[in-house]
């Protein structure tokens, strides 16, 4: 007998998350508001899409480190 959760729990744990990283990335985007980066003179405004994106991808990563460390 193996002590491994099967895949679906894994995938289940993984979207729940991402899942989290992308509220954490909408209430960052919701907090802050508008946003832009600007280099040389130049600005360009960042909407919530990549903030949310960006949260997702974090809570991924939190994840991989929780499976790396834990498991």
């Amino acid at each position: 007998m193996s002590n491994h959760k099967d895949d679906s729990e894994d995938k289940t744990e993984a979207i729940g998350y991402v899942a989290g990283g992308a509220a954490a990335g909408a209430t960052v985007a919701g907090a802050v508001g508008g946003m832009g980066l600007a280099v040389g003179g130049t600005a360009v405004a960042i909407g919530a899409a990549p903030v949310v994106a960006a949260g997702a991808v974090v809570g991924l990563a939190a994840y991989g480190l929780k499976k790396l460390f834990f498991n």
